[in-house]
Order: structure tokens, then C-alpha cells, then sequence
């Protein structure tokens, strides 16, 4: 996954977990009870019947309670809305009225409610709980201390152990998730309360670990034959570790089981649209929304799919001696004969150099989707819009942003294919088996050391964490993923997993990194294949790791406070045009921290204020030193590669306006301008592809692009398509001299 929000999709794809099955509140009325036992055992038409004589209860609560239970969500939001306000001070309401919220994906009402409830009675432990499991469902780092504090007032709390546990379960802390599991099913049966739950959390665990769930699956069907909860709980864990296909196994027997498992049949329609399979998907996603209207993730899916036809399909065959693979490409109509031929390109490329560097061959063709409406990515990836991501692999599907789905300048596009391909051969490789942190840092490590854009670069966020050593041990690197307990951790574990890698590249080689990749069978924790492959305990490795990141980064971390000055006075000077006074600053910053090449970049402060003095030689130098640590914003290489055209370095300018496309490839300017640099050096297939995008892109005055393709393919020897081309172009500007002499030179060459 790219580098921004990877915890928010972690919520998106693990929505489903769901309300919990079993209400565990000791203050739940004793008229409801003998409904939930009914329910708990299955007993469908019996828990309804006896739900329904409750809708008459003199007692508010009740009445919503029973309302709720038999799916009038109406009836009762209504019911709790008025015992509030009837009593402000009502505590039991809210914390009612909040959990039904949180069951409707409400979670920015439920946590209010919650709140509300806290501030009546600060100490009320089952709103503690609530705002705890909206955190979790958020998979916010808050929810821990808040469930912590919870069971420290009251250790008695069945809800707040199971909470744990799917957290320990969720973060791969097994020993911790089976502790905590102990302790509720004490609870449970001392109580004799239905251990439906508790099973299904047991089962889950078994499954982490490698085994089979099915002894727990049985006592929990034996119990309820209707409980399809099981299944969908499992099929969230499985998703929590992208195993997308057995997930779907487990979610279409969840349906089999409780058909009017809603959420179940969400989830699978989400799924299977995550493997293309759009007709079935629909018809998963009609039935969720037909029992539950009210989640915006169904509703967003199914607004997309009837977006579907704006996308056109390829099927493009990539040679790589001696094989041949398959790739589908789905693009947006208005952008597809632009894009196609750079995707497909740079796909190929990645596919060679992973299988070459790990050894590993693709199986299945892969599929690249690329959404110029960004809210349309965020949907088809997780059905919410609005998320902060950049692109999600589904296994053999990537889907990400195209160029048009960002602002211009915002990503490079080229960089975040490359990571999302490198993630498709680390879950493959695998089984999907591979820890969140070594395939994240496997996609990092690769954009420094082949992508697009090669160069070790480290955001500013990501040293001051080191400073104040926030760095993870390598053995709990996914929590840092997962739930976040801090701002920006998921950007800095991103990039601790990344120099992870590096770490394990320059110390025991970079054949030990695909070792240790193809130790994650699904037996296998971090510790263990660590110590299986490097021969060491993980606390010997993060000493080692430390002291090697420390070393390299130490010239900035001495000197960090001075870094942050020097650039301050460098971008200070530079607003005020004081040219001269922006030099030692910007190139004492740049000395600093060379990785730094963000939009604040001191490469950037230094090269414009050398080009401003009429320096323009040095001025290459720091752009060329910027484009090295892994800089690729486009006005810098733009400008880069004008510079080296007056300095007689045509070659060089060619290589920046060629890697310009993987950046900023909807510019009609630079397709115009590389296509007739490409075709004055003989590389005329490679100016066809240039010409051919100027074309797509349909600017106004299209005759110098159809002169283009013309003179291109009348190199490789075309002549009829070249004929046409120079025809066209005459038809959309008869008197444009350029193509009317190569008529002539044509018409004279016939004659």
C-alpha cells in the first residue's frame, strides 16, 4: 500500500467485525433476556416473538431495545432520542443510544453519545467501553488506554477482555489474546452467559497460529446453527492479513449460514469486487443494502458500480524472455490512450526486475485499475470516499489513483505503481502470509533502489521520531500500522520498515531480505524468522539496527535544531529574494540532510537562488544532486532539463523529459516537446508513443502532433500510416507549411 492513511485502511477493509453478537451489559433489563437466549440459540421466529410483546413495555429503554432487536432501527433511534431528553442525565440511555449507532457505522454519533455519557458520570465503565470500541473500529491508538482503564476499575468486564483480545489478535500479540480469553470464559461461565463469542475469538486465534478453527467453529454451530458471525469474524482477521480469497470462502459460507447477515454480505460484495468479479459482487451488495440501509460503505459501492461502463479494458501481453505474462489494464475512457502505454511499460519493467531480484514468478495475470476521480478510488478500495490513500493491492490487483486523481505535483504515480507491484510478488510469494511491515518495507526499499524515482528519501517527521525514539522493536513493527499511538507513526513506520531492509541489504546481503521473505509461511511470527534467519534473538537485531540507523542518519541527528534553522533562513531569505543569503544556509541544510526532498527541500531553496545569480552550473548541480536522493517534482525536472538543453547536454535533458512522463504525463507540452527530441536522436518508435499521447490528449491545434506521427512512422518505414497521419493533419490545418512540404517531398519521392 502507498505511503499515506495505511491505518485507515486497515478500518475500511476490517469494517465488518461488526457489533458484537452478544450483549455482555449486567445492566440490560431482565425482560429482555429470555428474547436473547432465544436469539442466542438461533431460535429465530421464537427471539422475534418474544422481542415483539415488548414493544408495548411501559419502560422506554425496553421498548427501543426491542425495537432494535427486531431491526426497526426508526423506532428505536426515536425511542432513545426521547428518554434523553427527556432526562438529561441519563446515563444508560446514551450509552444504549450509542452502541446503536455504533452498530449503524455511525461512529462520529456514537463516540458523542459516549462522551455525553462521560461527562454525567465520568466513571461509567460501559461508556468507557463504547468510546473504546468506536477507537477500535477506528483503529485509533486511543482504544487501548481507554479498555485498560475500563478493566483496572472493573476487571469483571467480559466486554472489555474480548475487546482485548481481538485487539492482541488483530496486532499478531497471540500469547496476550489467549490470556485475555481465559479470563472472559471465566467470566462467562461463572455467569453462564452464551461463550459464542469467546469461541469465535478462539477460533480466530487457532487460525493465526497456522491451525484450523473448525473444533471451535463446530461448538459454536452446535450452540446456534445460525450464528454466521464465526465466519465473517474470521474472514476479518484473514482480511486484517490480505488473504482476500480465503476471506471470501469464509464470507460466502457466513451467508449460507445467516442469510440476513448483512454485513456479511457487504463484505463480500466488497471482496469480490477487490477480484473483478462485478455481477456477483452487485448482487451481494443489493442484498446488504435491502436489510441495511443505513452503511455508506454498501451505498457508495453500489453508486460506483454503476459508474463501470466509464472504464475501458485491455488485455496486453508482456514478453519477458522466456515468458510471456498477461496484463489488464482498466482505465478511465477519458485518459486510457494517454496512460496505457506508460502503465503497461512500467508494469512490464517491475514485473522483470521482481522476479529477477526474488526469484518468484507470477501465476496469474495482474491486474492495474487507475481512478481519476480520487473519492471513486477511495470507494472501489474500501467504499468510503475521501481516504488518504494512494493505491491497494489486491493480491494480482493494483488499484491506485491515475495522474488526474491528484493534484498536479501531489504524487508521482510512476513510484506508487512500483510499490504497489513489489507488494503483489511479496503476497504471492508468501500466500499472503507476510507480515504488514516487511511487505511495506520490501515496497519502500524497492522505490529507493529500483523504482522510478532511486534514492534513499526520508521525510523530516521520520528522523524526529527517531530522535525521540519512537522507533518500534522490528517484532511489533505491524502495530505501528495497525493502531497508530501517536501522530504521523504510520508515515514513520512505513519508513522504519523500509530502512529495515536497507539495514538487512548492507549487513548479511541482499539475498538475506528474500530468505527472510520466504520464511512467512503462516507458522512463522516476526521473532521467529528473524532468529531463523539471521541467527539472532530480535533484541540483538533492533541493537544492531539501531546502532545502524543511528550511524547514518548521525550528522542530522546532532545537528538536528541547526537543520531546522539553516532551512528557516534559507526559505526566509528566499521569499525576500535576498539571493545571496539563501546560498550557505540551503547548502548547509542540504549537507545535513541530503534526504530531505520533499516540498520544502533545501536542494530546491539552493538551485533556484544559484540559478537567480546567474550560476547556472551549480545550479545543474544541486537539481542533479536533488534528482539523485529521489526528488521528482516536475517544475524542478522541467527546469532541469531545460537547463542541460543551453548547456549542450541534450542526452541527460532527453533521460529527465523521459522520466518527467512517470510524474506528469497528462502535459501536452512535454509529449510535444520529448516527441521531437526522441525523433531527431532516431528513436522514433519511442517518439510514435509520444505523439500518439499528444493526440489522446486532444489539445486544439492537433496538426503538429499528426506531423509528428507522421514523420515517426515514415522512419520505420509506414508509409501508409504515415500518409494518413500527414493528411490529417492537413485536414485540421490546411495551410500548415511543416506538413505541407513533407506532402510534396512525399508526392516528389512516388513521382
Amino acid at each position: 500500500m502507498s505511503k499515506r492513511a495505511a491505518g485507515l485502511l486497515l478500518l475500511i477493509l476490517s469494517a465488518t467485525a461488526g457489533a458484537q453478537s452478544v450483549d455482555y451489559d449486567p445492566r440490560r433489563a431482565a425482560e429482555l433476556r429470555p428474547c436473547d437466549e432465544q436469539r442466542y440459540r438461533g431460535r429465530t421466529e421464537q427471539a422475534r416473538a418474544c422481542y415483539t410483546k415488548l414493544l408495548e413495555s411501559p419502560t422506554p429503554i425496553v421498548e427501543a431495545e426491542a425495537a432494535w432487536a427486531l431491526g426497526d432501527i426508526k423506532r428505536a433511534n426515536e425511542v432513545f432520542r426521547n428518554a434523553v431528553q427527556t432526562n438529561e442525565r441519563a446515563v444508560q440511555p446514551r450509552v444504549r443510544w450509542g452502541r446503536l449507532f455504533l452498530q449503524t457505522h455511525q461512529y462520529s454519533d456514537a463516540a458523542e453519545l459516549f462522551r455525553e455519557a462521560l461527562k454525567v458520570f465520568p466513571n461509567d465503565v460501559h461508556a468507557k467501553l463504547g468510546l473504546a470500541s468506536v477507537f477500535a473500529e477506528r483503529f485509533e491508538g486511543q482504544a487501548r488506554p481507554l479498555v485498560a482503564d475500563a478493566l483496572e476499575q472493573d476487571g469483571d468486564l467480559i466486554e472489555g477482555h474480548l475487546l482485548t483480545a481481538s485487539m492482541d489478535i488483530e496486532e499478531g500479540k497471540l500469547e496476550d489474546a489467549e490470556q485475555a480469553l481465559d479470563r472472559a470464559m471465566r467470566l462467562i461461565t461463572r455467569e453462564r452467559l452464551p461463550p459464542l463469542e469467546v469461541f469465535a475469538l478462539r477460533a480466530s486465534l487457532e487460525m493465526s497460529r497456522g491451525g484450523s478453527p473448525d473444533p471451535w467453529v463446530k461448538r459454536i454451530l452446535d450452540y446456534n446453527p445460525r450464528y454466521g458471525a464465526v465466519y465473517e469474524q474470521l474472514a476479518h482477521f484473514e482480511i486484517m492479513r490480505r488473504r482476500y480469497r480465503e476471506a471470501t470462502t469464509l464470507l460466502r459460507r457466513a451467508v449460507e449460514v445467516q442469510p440476513d447477515l448483512w454485513s456479511a454480505h457487504a463484505e463480500l460484495g466488497s471482496n469480490l469486487l477487490r477480484f473483478g468479479m462485478v455481477n456477483e459482487a452487485r448482487t451481494h451488495l443489493q442484498t446488504a443494502y435491502s436489510g441495511d440501509p443505513y452503511s455508506p460503505t454498501t451505498v457508495n459501492s453500489l453508486r460506483l458500480l454503476d459508474r463501470i461502463d466509464e472504464f475501458s479494458v485491455s488485455e496486453d501481453p508482456v514478453v519477458i524472455e522466456p515468458d510471456t505474462y498477461q496484463v489488464q489494464l482498466r482505465l478511465h475512457k477519458k485518459e486510457a490512450d494517454v496512460l496505457r502505454p506508460y502503465v503497461l511499460d512500467l508494469t512490464g519493467r517491475s514485473i522483470k526486475s521482481f522476479t529477477q531480484r526474488y526469484g518468484f514468478k507470477l501465476r496469474e495475470p495482474v491486474t492495474v485499475e487507475m481512478y481519476p476521480d480520487h473519492d471513486d478510488f477511495g470507494v472501489r478500495v474500501a467504499a468510503l470516499p475521501g481516504i488518504g490513500l494512494l493505491g491497494v493491492t489486491f493480491g494480482y490487483v493494483v488499484a491506485m489513483d491515475s495522474p488526474s486523481g491528484r493534484a498536479h505535483g501531489d504524487f508521482h504515480w510512476g513510484s506508487t505503481l512500483w510499490h504497489e507491484m513489489a507488494h503483489v510478488f511479496t503476497l504471492e510469494m508468501t500466500d499472503h502470509h507476510v507480515p504488514r511491515w516487511l511487505s511495506e518495507g520490501i515496497s519502500v526499499f524497492e522505490e529507493w533502489r529500483t523504482g522510478p524515482t532511486p534514492g534513499i528519501a526520508v521525510p523530516a517527521e521520520v528522523m524526529v521520531a527517531l530522535d525521540k525514539k519512537q522507533f518500534l522493536p522490528v517484532a511489533e513493527l505491524d502495530s505501528g500500522f495497525i493502531r497508530p499511538s501517536y501522530p504521523g507513526q504510520v508515515q514513520v513506520s512505513y519508513m522504519q520498515s523500509g530502512l529495515v531492509c536497507l539495514f538487512i541489504e548492507q549487513r548479511w546481503g541482499f539475498e538475506q531480505l528474500g530468505t527472510l521473505l520466504r520464511q512467512f509461511d503462516g507458522k512463522r511470527t516476526t521473532a521467529q524468522a528473524i532468529q531463523a534467519t539471521f541467527k539472532i534473538a530480535p533484541e540483538a537485531f533492533d541493537k544492531e539496527f539501531d546502532t545502524f540507523v543511528r550511524a547514518r542518519f548521525a550528522n542530522l541527528l546532532a545537528n538536528l535544531d541547526e537543520w531546522q534553522s539553516q532551512q528557516q533562513a534559507a526559505r526566509q531569505a528566499l521569499q525576500k529574494e535576498r539571493w545571496a543569503d539563501v546560498i550557505e544556509p540551503a547548502r548547509r541544510a542540504v549537507a545535513l540532510y541530503p534526504e530531505n526532498v520533499g516540498g520544502d527541500s533545501a536542494h530546491l531553496l539552493l538551485a533556484r537562488a544559484l540559478d537567480k545569480l546567474n550560476r547556472r552550473a551549480e545550479a545543474i548541480i544541486a537539481l542533479e544532486e536533488y534528482r539523485r536522493a529521489g526528488g521528482w517534482d516536475p517544475g524542478a525536472l522541467k527546469e532541469l532539463a531545460r537547463w542541460l538543453d543551453e548547456a549542450g547536454r541534450t542526452e541527460q535533458a532527453t533521460e529527465v523529459m523521459v522520466a518527467l512522463n512517470y510524474a506528469d504525463p497528462l502535459n501536452p507540452e512535454l509529449h510535444s516537446k520529448l516527441g521531437e527530441r526522441l525523433l531527431t536522436v532516431g528513436r522514433a518508435e519511442d517518439a510514435v508513443r509520444e505523439f500518439q499521447a499528444l493526440l489522446a490528449l486532444n489539445t486544439l491545434d492537433q496538426a503538429p502532433a499528426h506531423y509528428g506521427m507522421a514523420r515517426a512512422l515514415r522512419e520505420l518505414g509506414d508509409k501508409a500510416g504515415s500518409r494518413r497521419h500527414l493528411l490529417d493533419a492537413l485536414a485540421t490545418a490546411p495551410h500548415y507549411k511543416p506538413a505541407q512540404a513533407l506532402l510534396l517531398q512525399m508526392i516528389e519521392e512516388r513521382t
